[in-house]
């Protein structure tokens, strides 16, 4: 062991040390240098950010997930809540910005408190009581129960999450068309799912509290059946040209971005439900047949060549007389397709593309009720084409989409599965339309599975800030000091809404509040607790009324979320970097 270094980090490493206060200080800064960055781009009137990376590619979005991962985030406690915006993407769908937002500040006001000498264990302690009162209210007083989620409330929700994307302004639109997507692909969940989402909606805590805090639709004890609305079965295809408007949804139907191989074969196979077309999906090469590579022939005869050559020839035709053989009427292949193939193809009439995405045939297998199939070899070592792989639809056409074609596959006869054919102007107004429309399917799926729903426009916030204020003159430790600035924190949305908006923040926000403690202390008017911020006009009304609805469980995760995330920094008392050598 070497003597301390004598640049007094007192390690016996090369490296640099941070302790304390700094190390603190410095975690806030870099956190909220990261949310300043995403501050602006918050609710209906936000701003979008263009990122430029080094090739020059450009990218103009105003979804804080995917700025946030678009960035080179070196410090680590930024990391954090870069990964924070992820995982909100990734289990919510929509609040990516607000997440981030409330978790910044929620590590401002800590480290002033912790300047003001309040041990951060303590904070801890009291951010933790806040998070669980903030939930526990706002589960029993601000949560709305939809027994059956009529298309309004859907809707409603749907045009929340994209009235600050590019298509607000046609969010009746597709807000329509995003509530038919998911309905389309409406399938019973199985025990295992149904654990899963009560478990997401309990919030995956213990047994007891997790009861006692569950959403009000999660109750399975009435052996009610559930539904779930796998995304992945919906495809979102982009295509240049015409307007946003002309975009459209392929109900119970596919499309594949890929064209027929040889103008020689249809545009179009028609079946009937009873008389389905099938299809065969390969991840394969449909080649001429080679010898393998180091395999050597001596040839003493020339006319032995040519019947090598056609033995060649007459196994890729058995190959291909299996797949017609089977019944399929339609092939797709991930990879190449010769000329040889194409000729047998074209004299079967049958419609064969190549060079599909494999993630669009495993799609499609599962649209279709058919499987990929890898190759045609069988564990005795010969080759056959079982029918149980082809896929079933009622037709195909291929059609003219923008400036090339696309293969349409109608009335897939599988587990459902629908396609969005989104139209636009450029490559990036359709990324961000794709954005858009991403973040309100997984609003949709979220309300449609948990069936509840709360007001936006900073109503919860506001309710939640007076109560914990409330809350706090309660106790009496110095927690208290915790959760008054927890409630203040949360403030931070519909104060940064406002802004954004051009308003009088302080104003708004006062009489927001206002309205809030009047609710809270036994008004007789009950539709005050959903009111919420109006940022056209500047002013506050029922925001249920206005229809600014968001999925219950998007708050509640967001809130945990950002304590979390928050908690995790503020622990950090010490940071050791080591020194490029030592790290070899």
């Amino acid at each position: 062991m070497s003597a301390p270094r004598p640049d007094g980090t007192g390690l016996f490493i090369g490296g640099q040390r941070e302790t304390g206060q700094d190390v603190r200080t410095g975690n806030v800064t870099a956190a909220l240098a990261v949310a300043n960055i995403v501050k602006s781009s918050l609710g209906p009137v936000g701003l979008d950010k263009m990122l430029v990376d080094d090739i020059g590619d450009v990218l103009i979005t105003n979804d804080g997930a995917t700025i946030l991962a678009q960035l080179e985030v070196e410090h680590p406690a930024a990391r954090v809540l870069v990964d924070l915006a992820q995982l909100q993407d990734n289990e919510v769908g929509d609040g990516t910005t607000s997440v981030v937002i409330i978790a910044s500040e929620l590590l401002r006001r800590s480290n002033e408190l912790v300047k003001s000498g309040i041990h951060p264990t303590t904070i801890i302690s009291g951010l933790r009581t806040a998070l669980k009162e903030a939930v526990k209210f706002l589960k029993k007083n601000m949560v709305l129960k939809v027994s059956e989620l009529g298309d309004e409330h859907l809707i409603n929700a749907a045009k929340t999450s994209m009235s600050s994307k590019i298509i607000g302004k046609e969010g009746e639109f597709f807000a329509k068309m995003a509530v038919d997507a998911v309905k389309s692909v409406k399938m019973k969940a199985t025990l295992a799912d149904t654990a899963g989402m009560e478990a997401l909606e309990g919030g995956g805590r213990g047994d007891e509290e997790a009861k006692s805090e569950s959403l009000p639709s999660s109750s399975s004890s009435s052996g009610k059946q559930r539904y779930k609305y796998p995304l992945s079965a919906i495809h979102i295809l982009k295509a240049h040209g015409k307007s946003a408007l002309e975009s459209h949804l392929i109900d119970g139907g596919f499309a594949i971005n890929a064209t027929r191989a040889a103008q020689g074969m249809p545009t179009a196979v028609e079946g009937s439900v009873d008389k389905p077309v099938k299809i065969a999906m390969l991840d394969m090469n449909l080649q001429r047949h080679r010898m393998a590579m180091g395999v050597q022939i001596v040839v003493k005869d020339p006319a032995e060549i040519e019947n090598i050559k056609k033995r060649e020839m007459d196994i890729t035709k058995e190959r291909i007389r299996k797949i017609i053989d089977a019944g399929a009427r339609v092939v797709l292949t991930t990879k190449g397709v010769d000329d040889l193939c194409m000729k047998y193809f074209v004299e079967a009439g049958i419609i064969c593309a190549r060079r599909c995405s494999k993630d669009d045939l495993r799609r499609l297998a599962k649209a279709t009720g058919g499987k990929v199939v890898v190759t045609i070899a069988d564990m005795d070592g010969n080759e056959t084409f079982d029918p149980e792989c082809l896929g079933s639809c009622t037709a195909v056409r291929e059609e003219r989409i923008g400036d090339g074609e696309m293969l349409y596959i109608h009335g897939c006869q599988g587990n459902g599965a629908s396609t969005i054919v989104l139209r636009g102007a450029n490559e990036y107004m359709l990324d961000e339309m794709d954005r858009a429309l991403h973040d309100s399917l997984c609003v949709v799926k979220r309300m449609l599975e948990s069936s509840t729903l709360v007001c936006g426009g900073g109503a919860v916030e506001a309710a939640l800030s007076v109560h914990l204020e409330e809350y706090a003159t309660t106790l009496h430790t110095r927690e208290q000091l915790a959760i008054q600035e927890f409630a203040e924190a949360l403030l931070i949305i519909p104060k940064t809404l406002a802004v954004n908006a051009a308003k009088d923040s302080s104003e708004l926000v006062a009489k927001l509040r206002a309205v809030h403690a009047r609710s809270q202390k036994g008004d007789a008017d009950k539709t005050l607790q959903n009111t919420g911020l109006d940022l056209i006009e500047g002013a506050i009304r029922d925001n249920l009324a206005a229809g600014v609805v968001e999925p219950a469980i998007s708050k509640i995760k967001s809130l945990r979320f950002a304590t979390e995330a928050a908690i995790t920094i503020l622990r950090i008392d010490d940071r050791i970097t080591l020194s490029k050598d030592q790290r070899q």
